[in-house]
């Protein structure tokens, strides 16, 4: 299994970043707007439209407000094809005013971690973008 860790500083508190993160019915508003066009939830399960009106279904696996981490996976839905889904993100503080946000990924197979790993790095960016515009 791939194992893909990415790590970006944020300029915001943890604590709003924590908030934006464990928000997990709308991602389409506070974490990746424009990117995402929708967010459903049902019960633990997550429905992401994207502007092409593609889906991606996820399942929230947990979320830890004193650890600020939540994880989850990609059940349906995911492009490119995976067998096997399993991410998490974690927010520490990083300095007094400012927050570091890791993002891990577990994937099979193992050839699409390259792929993974650019993708991760673009959302991250995109996902700071947003939370320092909002704080």
């Amino acid at each position: 299994m791939a194992s893909i860790r990415h790590e970006i500083v944020i300029d915001a508190s943890p604590e709003h970043i924590w908030e934006v993160l464990r928000d997990v019915g709308a991602v389409h508003e506070r974490l990746l707007p424009g990117r995402v066009a929708g967010t459903r939830l049902e019960g633990d399960q997550r429905f992401l439209t994207f502007p092409d009106g593609h889906v991606i279904r996820e399942l929230i696996v947990a979320i830890d407000d004193d650890r600020r981490c939540l994880a989850y996976s990609v059940v349906e839905g995911a492009r490119p094809a995976l067998d096997h889904h399993h991410a998490s993100f974690e927010v520490r503080p990083e300095g007094d005013e400012a927050g570091r946000l890791i993002w891990t990924t577990n994937v099979l197979p193992h050839s699409r971690a390259a792929e993974i790993r650019v993708r991760m790095e673009h959302g991250a960016w995109e996902m700071k973008q947003a939370i320092e515009a909002a704080r």
